[in-house]
């Protein structure tokens, strides 16, 4: 399940900035890369960001108060069709294939997780992405080999396709020796810049966005046009490291892509109790960046907007901001059993099950057959118990490791840049020019 190096036929740049010509969006998005209808054109919100979602649900959470309680209720339709899933205007057959596995390995290592839990062999919580393996899968299935990507605690599924085992994962929540951290950390703290580019995630949300603005600046000091890929939900993208960063990465030009996971639930919060407008995508405008709005259940959507984000910054054309609408199917963390949601509401984004749509796209292509998907089914959860069981027999750290690889003595590594040497230009008559004005130019 090695994600394949090659990558599908670059088509011509698309127009996907807060404005261009509608129409000519609408006929370039008529059909699919078979020929087959892409199913309704790309529209435009009332503020003019691109709309890619085949639907738009129409309801809302309000707070009620009764006889001394308060508690959530959704208003609205409920009942509406499932949408098709868009036609990817870059992935091929064998992509959407291997796509699917690695959404489906995502899935089933959470399951794997939580049992985990409930036999108390987590150290601590369990943070799943039940509902939201497309937007971490298809997103990180998106990125180049020397791209960069920052996880959050939902983003597990890019933590695979970027070449993490189930069961390192697995082995970094029951705090053993063998996970990645050497059972130093029971969560999500752990990167790996050496071979993976990951940059270990924060748990002080939105702190992410800077870092890797900053890891987009090295590697243009570096002579290098990268694009680094992180995650922020719809409750962290309020804080205010979250517009510095992106404020900072729009300015330079710096290769961003942000993707706001709006799932519905800032922890216990609908968002309709967290922000005003409509759509997040909305604040693209504010920094100058390209915003687009997509089904965060529908991995075609998902890979083609990170795809063209992540072209723009290979040509060092900026940041990009896209928000993926879904939902949350699970509280918060393990601890949280999420009973402040109305069940209509999962009812409703069950019937939109990421994996569950995806698997009939596939069906109703022709690209694979029931019997396949039961031999891959069956294939990864083979995969998932065998991880599982070498997760289970890594032994417990030892006592006196625990200080060791915390510090760093300035003899354990050294470093240095991961590209080439930066160097500044000098004035003509030879005078070093102030580091705040001088010019960025490489070896």
């Amino acid at each position: 399940m090695k994600k394949a190096d090659s990558k599908p036929k670059r088509a011509a740049p698309q127009d996907t900035s807060n404005g261009g010509n509608r129409r000519q969006r609408r006929a370039e998005n008529a059909s699919g890369p078979n020929g087959t209808p892409a199913g309704a054109p790309i529209s435009r919100n009332a503020h003019g960001i691109p709309d890619w979602r085949l639907e738009k649900p129409d309801f809302k959470t309000i707070e009620v108060a009764k006889d001394g309680d308060v508690h959530y209720e959704v208003r609205g339709n409920l009942n509406a069709p499932v949408p098709p899933i868009r036609d990817s205007k870059y992935l091929k057959k064998e992509q959407c294939i291997e796509l699917y596995r690695w959404m489906l390995l995502n899935r089933k290592m959470e399951e794997a997780l939580e049992n985990l839990y409930k036999q108390t062999k987590v150290v601590g919580g369990v943070y799943f992405g039940l509902g939201q393996e497309a937007c971490s899968c298809a997103s990180a299935y998106a990125l180049q080999k020397d791209d960069w990507f920052a996880p959050m605690i939902r983003n597990q599924g890019a933590l695979l396709v970027r070449g993490f085992h189930p069961r390192d994962v697995m082995m970094q929540y029951m705090a053993k020796a063998d996970s990645p951290t050497k059972g130093k950390d029971g969560t999500s703290h752990y990167g790996d810049i050496k071979t993976r580019n990951m940059v270990s995630p924060i748990s002080m949300l939105g702190d992410l966005i800077p870092v890797m603005a900053g890891v987009a600046l090295g590697a243009r000091m570096q002579g290098r046009e990268l694009a680094v890929l992180t995650w922020i939900g719809d409750g962290g993208q309020s804080t205010g490291v979250t517009h510095e960063g992106l404020n900072f990465a729009a300015v330079r030009k710096l290769g961003l892509v942000l993707i706001v996971e709006n799932n519905l639930w800032a922890y216990s919060t609908p968002t309709e109790y967290q922000f005003a407008v409509i759509d997040l995508a909305d604040r693209a405008i504010g920094y100058g960046v390209p915003g687009v709005i997509i089904d965060g259940t529908d991995a075609c959507q998902v890979y083609d907007a990170t795809h063209e984000a992540v072209e723009r910054a290979h040509r060092g054309e900026g940041a990009s901001l896209i928000e993926a609408k879904m939902m949350r199917m699970k509280g918060h963390a393990i601890h949280d059993a999420a009973t402040y949601v109305p069940k209509e509401m999962f009812e409703y984004w069950r019937k939109r099950d990421p994996i569950m749509r995806f698997e009939k796209y596939l069906l109703e292509k022709k690209w694979i057959t029931a019997q396949e998907l039961q031999r891959m089914a069956q294939e990864i959860q083979q995969i998932v118990d065998k991880d599982r069981d070498i997760a289970e027999a890594s032994p417990m750290p030892k006592p006196e490791d625990a200080a060791t690889g915390v510090y760093c003595d300035g003899v354990c590594h050294t470093i240095k840049p991961k590209y080439a040497m930066p160097k500044t230009r000098k004035s003509a008559a030879g005078a070093k020019l102030k580091e705040s004005e001088a010019a960025i130019h490489f070896k």
